[in-house]
């Protein structure tokens, strides 16, 4: 018994390791700012951070388990501009749920075919079904932010798409969709503290792009393109929900925390688990495994 307890502690703290492993970018951040790189600013106590970062994730799984329950269709978009921090936010949410239930869904550059389609048709395939939540890692709002700041869609193109997203969003929650829409939001000084981070980390340069590059350069064009999306894309039916994510721990906290707060779910009965007795016959033996198909133990 006491074994058993060992392995099971084992299993918990390898778990939580997953986490740590993801919070070593956060200890480099911590270095460089040591350094005289980039304005420290205040943070949430490590310790904290980590146990309400746990707490909300058990919660996140019995949301997940509710919506499975009730066959709930939820979409969250997740917006904001390089660097804001919306990938590390839905690393958490989705780090302990079924990926089966709960799905990221990240859409690279339209095809030449998807260009001439009807605009939020290459979303619509990837709407949830019912027990599922689907997280947009950046939505059909590409046309008001990137598309438009950068020259890909027409002024007519444009203006089609604030005209059609109320009227294609008030479709999907009559249909029973529950929509929440994220802006993750960041100082011009952080996103550049952040660009330089990632400049320097040989472990980040991959996030690196042209279009980040043009980002810098276009800052003024995207918060005026923001400012539009705002105005004319928050609904009562589809509101914005803005994230202050100049801290990437509060962040990621106030984000979860929100996200709970939008679904109002309950514990769901479950019956009780019993593992079945391993069946055993005299007859079969089990065959060795040829040494040549064993990795090298390095370590």
């Amino acid at each position: 018994m006491t074994n058993d307890l060992e392995r099971i502690k084992a299993e918990i703290v390898d778990s939580f390791d997953e986490e740590l492993e993801m919070q070593l970018e956060e200890d480099r951040l911590d270095e460089l700012v040591a350094e005289g790189i980039g304005p420290a600013g205040s943070t949430l106590d490590r310790k904290i951070y980590f146990r309400e970062l746990f707490r909300l994730q058990h919660e996140l799984v019995r949301l997940q388990d509710w919506i499975q329950y009730k066959k709930l269709k939820v979409v969250v978009l997740f917006e904001g501009r390089d660097s804001a921090g919306k990938g590390g936010a839905i690393k958490r949410v989705t780090q302990r749920l079924n990926p089966r239930i709960c799905r990221v869904v990240a859409l690279p550059a339209p095809t030449e075919r998807e260009k001439h389609q009807w605009y939020f048709q290459r979303y619509v395939p990837h709407l949830p079904t019912a027990g599922e939540m689907v997280l947009f890692d950046r939505s059909w709002y590409n046309r008001s932010g990137v598309e438009r700041v950068m020259g890909f869609c027409s002024p007519d193109e444009l203006e089609e798409f604030f005209r059609s997203v109320p009227d294609f969003e008030h479709m999907l929650v009559r249909s029973g969709i529950i929509l929440i829409k994220y802006w993750f939001s960041i100082t011009d000084e952080e996103q550049e503290f952040r660009f330089q981070m990632r400049i320097a980390d040989p472990l980040k340069q991959w996030k690196l792009s042209p279009m980040d590059m043009e980002s810098r350069v276009h800052w003024e064009d995207y918060t005026r393109a923001k400012e539009e999306m705002f105005d004319r894309t928050h609904t009562q039916h589809a509101p914005w929900w803005v994230v202050q994510a100049v801290d990437k721990k509060k962040a990621r906290l106030n984000c979860i925390a929100h996200l709970l707060a939008q679904i109002p779910y309950e514990s769901v009965p479950k019956q009780e688990i019993t593992l079945p007795d391993r069946v055993r016959h005299p007859d079969y033996a089990r065959q060795a495994v040829p040494p040549e198909l064993h990795v090298p133990d390095l370590y």
